[in-house]
């Protein structure tokens, strides 16, 4: 596996996403040197946008964890493919893999979630 680039280690980043399952929702992502990505709902962020399919209308609703339990950590993978824009993956424990190309002169996300049966394209905005 080629190496990924250490530029994101440490930082933390919110996302938001203004389409896809997740529109309206913020994220917070702390990238660590360890290679782990910690992902959470960040406080008072909207509700997300129905899912259009009926697939997602038959999964059981997920509760949400206490505000000071630790968000969980998966692997990800990220590259400098230009001066300040990282291409950022990782496969969440739900099952959906997230890539996304964050632009961090213009703020801006663009990225594709997807599982086994379901794939969407994302646009977004990110605060460091």
């Amino acid at each position: 596996m080629a190496s990924t680039d250490t530029a994101l280690h440490g930082r933390t980043f919110k996302w938001k996403f203004t389409d896809g399952p997740t529109a309206g929702k913020i994220y917070e992502h702390t990238f660590a040197a360890d290679g782990t990505v910690a992902f959470r709902e960040a406080a008072g962020a909207g509700a997300a946008k129905p899912a259009q399919d009926t697939a997602a209308k038959d999964q059981p609703a997920q509760t949400k964890p206490a505000p000071d339990t630790p968000a969980p950590k998966t692997k990800f993978a990220s590259f400098e493919v230009a001066p300040g824009i990282h291409l950022v993956s990782y496969l969440s424990g739900a099952g959906y893999t997230l890539t996304t190309c964050m632009n961090l002169a213009t703020k801006r996300l663009h990225g594709f979630a997807s599982n086994d049966k379901e794939w969407y394209p994302l646009t977004g905005t990110l605060e460091p």
